[in-house]
């Protein structure tokens, strides 16, 4: 996995055209990459989200932002005091 300004890259390795090739996972909007060699394939992936962020820009559109895997919940100080008295 690759990471860059809080996005994340996964990437496959294609051995009949001897290339890797990834996508962005954690947004909506599709962003792809691809390069011969590891080098090329972490330049490709930093351009593609430079990319993206500039298009966006121009625009006038806010990029999507990344999803991080973490879900904040605020509570009622009581209420969580009940559901953590409950669970031991």
């Amino acid at each position: 996995m690759l990471i860059y300004k809080g996005y994340i890259g996964q990437v496959e390795f294609d051995d009949e055209a001897e290339l890797f090739h990834g996508e962005v996972i954690n947004t909506r909007d599709v962003i792809t990459f691809q390069g011969s060699t590891v080098k090329k394939i972490k330049k490709a992936f930093k351009e593609s989200i430079d990319d993206y962020l500039d298009f966006c820009k121009e625009r006038n559109e806010d990029p999507e932002k990344p999803f991080s895997g973490k879900f904040n919940l605020r509570l009622d100080p009581e209420l969580h005091k009940q559901l953590h008295d409950n669970t031991k």
